[in-house]
């Protein structure tokens, strides 16, 4: 979510690729089918990232958070999806190894 603004800017707008917790909300959704993948929340509100949240963990609890408990067809998508965006992340400056960074 934009800092100062009630609505999410969009997953393809998030900078560095949206990788965190609005961009996995989004991409998490798009894995159990609650929103298309075209779908980028762009303009969604607080609220709405928040009840897809929900909806989320509601998925997510049928295989105990775990990606290794989702059956082969998931696990398969899963791995798809999160691969693109790391990849896509990763042209966008996005480095893993900052948020390791004490500074």
């Amino acid at each position: 979510m934009r800092k100062n603004s009630k609505t999410y800017m969009g997953i393809d707008k998030d900078p560095k690729g949206a990788m965190n917790a609005t961009g996995n909300i989004i991409r998490d959704a798009w894995l159990f089918g609650l929103i298309p993948e075209t779908e980028t929340c762009e303009g969604w509100t607080t609220q709405g990232v928040e009840a897809l949240y929900d909806q989320v963990t509601q998925e997510w609890e049928k295989y105990g958070h775990l990606v290794s408990n989702l059956p082969p067809e998931l696990a398969e998508r899963h791995r798809a999806i999160y691969d693109a965006a790391v990849a896509r992340a990763r042209e966008l400056g996005w480095d893993p190894e900052e948020l390791l960074n004490d500074d």
